[in-house]
């Protein structure tokens, strides 16, 4: 394999080279009329880079522009790295997917449900189920983010300081003694919701290994997997190379650089977030998806085990719900129909109900600054695609990078 960059003819590995153009030719347009400062996409096929292009600038205000090492704020693309680390203690005995994940966090052992009342006098009772580290890992506790603003328990969230971040809270288990505290939207196991659940998945996996949540991903899976630009901060010497942020404009047709929220990757933060606080490269995390695609394994290095990995990337939600039917309406590019959920990331089920070219059984996630990934095991190829602009729903750029390069595969 390629440490990075393209090492195999498009045409070996059943890729049309001139159809993989189409990709640069589509997404130069966000650029060259203003939506996107620049971006950078990878496409592999049986552990072959066929296709890697960048485009437009990693700091307009700079005049710098993409490179293959550029850095970028991967967000919620951190998710998945954090339920890997979950599942490789899980594969070693210590806990069971049905454990309390009150036995190593007790703030967690009377947990309640918000019924009715306002965000300031909310009204619960008792959950009938403790939250479970399946609960966790499938986002089913009942937990929420305080930027959904669909439901009070999102703002009681943001009352508590809770928005996109925590900045009041001086580490991790300080966060999580403050959620713990609040009610939670639904009984556990009742509905999908997308949350804070993976930070709290992080925090287990401190206790349980008795590591940093920090320590513990540079020993056990970005040191081994030779990720060695992926971090929970950007450090002074390599902030030359870290893409700026951005944000669309209330037109949606330029963007504005978000110096503040920018910014906070250039120092340690004050805790360390498994659910979005992660910097990383496109290959970075290219080697990260191939690790995925070879069941557990890149270069010799086993994190877990091909079953434990199949296990992972089936649909969890009950009934074989997807996530239209069993999650509730938050936003996106596209709707979730014939699109379940596993232990960490997003499964195909029916590519028809998505009406999205893919693959059943393909399984993926993004970051909230437009960053996104894909694995295909049954096509042997990942994807990654790395921009930075907020919000992920202002442009349709997931679906559209699918249906051009699916449109790619001649073989």
């Amino acid at each position: 394999m390629a440490d990075f960059g393209i090492n195999v003819d498009p045409g070996e590995v059943g890729l049309d080279a001139r159809r993989l153009r189409r990709i640069d030719t589509h997404f130069q347009r966000y650029v060259d009329d203003g939506r996107l400062a620049g971006w950078q996409v990878m496409v592999s096929r049986r552990g072959k880079v066929a296709h890697l292009s960048s485009y437009g600038l990693a700091d307009k205000e700079a005049g710098r522009p993409v490179e293959t090492d550029t850095l970028w704020r991967i967000y919620s693309m951190t998710k998945p790295i954090t339920s890997i680390a979950a599942m490789m203690l899980w594969e070693e005995g210590a806990f069971e997917l049905s454990d309390p994940v009150s036995r190593w966090l007790p703030e967690f052992s009377q947990p309640r449900v918000y019924v009715g009342g306002s965000a300031v006098r909310p009204i619960t009772v008792p959950a009938i189920e403790p939250i479970r580290v399946w609960h966790l890992l499938t986002h089913t506790a009942g937990l929420t983010y305080g930027f959904h603003r669909v439901h009070v328990t999102d703002e009681i969230y943001r009352l508590r300081g809770f928005e996109l971040g925590a900045s009041d809270f001086t580490d991790l288990a300080a966060c999580v003694r403050g959620w713990a505290e609040l009610p939670l939207a639904f009984q556990p196991g009742a509905e999908w919701n997308y949350s804070v659940a993976t930070d709290v998945l992080g925090r287990l996996v401190e206790v349980v290994s008795g590591q940093t949540l920090e320590a513990f991903f540079n020993e056990r899976i970005l040191g081994p997997l030779g990720m060695k630009d992926t971090m929970f901060w950007c450090p002074e010497d390599r902030q030359h190379r870290l893409a700026a942020l951005y944000s669309a404009d209330a037109s949606r047709t330029r963007t504005i650089r978000s110096e503040v929220l920018g910014k906070g990757i250039m120092n340690p933060p004050p805790w360390l977030s498994g659910g979005g606080g992660l910097v990383s490269t496109t290959r970075d995390y290219t080697r990260f998806t191939w690790m995925l695609l070879n069941g557990g394994e890149l270069e010799g290095v086993r994190l877990l085990s091909p079953r434990t990995l199949r296990y992972m990337t089936r649909n969890h939600l009950p009934g074989g719900a997807d996530l239209t039917a069993f999650g509730r309406p938050l936003f996106a590019e596209t709707r979730y129909d014939g699109v379940g959920f596993g232990l960490g990331f997003a499964v195909v089920l029916d590519p028809v109900a998505y009406r999205t070219l893919s693959t059943a059984g393909e399984y993926h996630w993004g970051g909230m600054a437009s960053t996104s990934f894909w694995v295909d095991p049954a096509e042997e190829m990942t994807v990654v695609f790395m921009t930075q602009l907020l919000p992920s729903n202002t442009y349709p750029l997931r679906s559209q990078l699918r249906q051009l390069v699916y449109q790619s595969l001649v073989d």
